[in-house]
């Protein structure tokens, strides 16, 4: 007979309704591949009546997240309640209290992983979170597990739903930033304050996990450099896929002999590279590892059915395992020698858009070359030239194009965007 585990659960939301749904459904087969019976014994919710409605009488329901996190009946806790407190405190009590733990709660992760990590290494707990990147996508698995014999290199990512239903909108419908961005609002793709998500901090908390995965240091949130998509103009989503290109948000982040890098911006990306063809709001990671090459992951990276997915996953793994600690050693707290690359310094190709009324296309290309910097591609628009560089350094191109526009109110007028290897 399968041993019964109790579990708590704290957030009863989109995602929260589905971990429930989940349960319900698949009970019995989640007992078969784990080997243990999962009884939700209680759930925290602020809207009780609402709860009552959706999980009946079978489970109890409080508002009262304290009395999830001390219960000693409660073997697993999973927090889905999102935002930094009380996530936070009921993660650590919890911890404290000698409970695994279940999140999907990147921006929680991202800012203050570490402590909880460390908590979670001294009680000889488990912290999965295989839900808080990229939704039914199981690519934390795939760096934990699958790649755990490779060095990786890189990685690149969509990795956030709403941005790429945005430009998805620009380059297929010719719509403006704005009116794509009203039309997810919409069809309920982005929130009323949409900033999380427009100004790329999402992604950033997304890639600055991978980024600690990978590459085995600890969480390093403020080191990465984010860049959102407000700024991206339809000419310059237009002229991209006249190129050959199109505009996606990518969260980046590599390592080389120099040091780590981490950033998140709007990419030209090849119409040949598969993250390219990956629309709406769906996600995609490319992983770059020495034995395995290239692997490509694609799929929905939110919504209740993908996360609740991803959510049932670590707690299956974490039956399976019978309480031993198998995520909290994947983040090194030995990596005080790790370099953290300025955005400033990175190598990277450039797309430079500039307005025919501002510079001729000989003088700019003549620019370029006095500072050795070689042109890959040009094309010349009614408006405006475009050029794409071979590799240089952000604070060199920079400094070129601020000097060709010195003393003069137009720097607003000119495009630069990285351009994806």
């Amino acid at each position: 007979m399968a041993n019964r585990v109790c579990i708590g659960m704290a957030g009863l939301g989109t995602v929260g309704g589905g971990v429930f749904e989940v349960l319900k459904r698949n009970g019995l087969l989640i007992e078969q591949r784990s080997g243990h019976q999962v009884q939700l014994k209680t759930v925290v919710c602020r809207d009780i009546e609402k709860a009552k409605r959706l999980v009946g009488n079978a489970v109890e329901i409080t508002n009262d997240w304290e009395k999830v996190a001390t219960d000693p009946e409660i073997d697993i806790v999973i927090e889905v309640m999102g935002g930094i407190e009380p996530a936070k405190s009921f993660i650590l009590t919890a911890l404290k209290e000698g409970k695994d733990v279940i999140t999907a709660n990147k921006a929680l992760l991202a800012t203050h992983g570490n402590e909880i990590f460390k908590v979670a290494k001294e009680k000889k707990r488990t912290i999965a979170f295989e839900a808080a990147v990229a939704g039914g996508i199981p690519v934390i698995k795939a760096l934990r597990e699958g790649l755990a014999g490779n060095r990786i290199e890189r990685i690149a990512g969509i990795i956030n739903g709403t941005t790429n239903f945005i430009l998805t909108m620009m380059q297929s419908q010719g719509l403006s930033f704005k009116e794509a961005l009203a039309q997810a609002q919409a069809l309920g793709y982005a929130e009323s304050d949409p900033t999380f998500d427009i100004e790329g901090i999402d992604a950033g908390h997304k890639i600055a996990i991978l980024s600690a995965l990978a590459f085995g240091t600890l969480l390093h949130f403020d080191e990465t450099h984010i860049t959102g998509i407000t700024q991206v103009d339809l000419k310059d989503i237009e002229y991209a896929k006249s190129l050959g290109y199109s505009i996606k948000l990518l969260g980046l982040t590599a390592k080389s002999s120099e040091g780590i890098d981490c950033r998140v911006h709007p990419t030209l990306v090849s119409c040949k590279s598969p993250l390219a063809n990956i629309d709406d709001v769906m996600n995609a990671v490319l992983i770059k590892g020495d034995a395995v090459n290239t692997l490509f992951l694609s799929g929905p990276g939110a919504g209740a059915g993908p996360t609740a997915s991803a959510v049932v996953a670590d707690l299956v793994d974490i039956l399976r395992l019978e309480g031993r600690n198998c995520v909290t050693s994947d983040f090194n707290s030995a990596d005080t020698q790790v370099e953290w690359l300025d955005l400033k310094d990175i190598q990277s190709r450039y797309y430079v858009r500039i307005p025919k009324a501002l510079m001729s296309r000989n003088c700019v290309e003549e620019q370029l070359s006095k500072e050795g910097i070689a042109i890959e591609q040009s094309k010349s628009f009614e408006a405006d030239f475009v050029l794409l560089t071979e590799k240089t350094t952000q604070a060199l191109i920079l400094k070129i194009v601020n000097d060709m526009v010195s003393g003069k109110n137009c720097r607003k007028d000119i495009a630069v965007l990285h351009v994806m290897d």
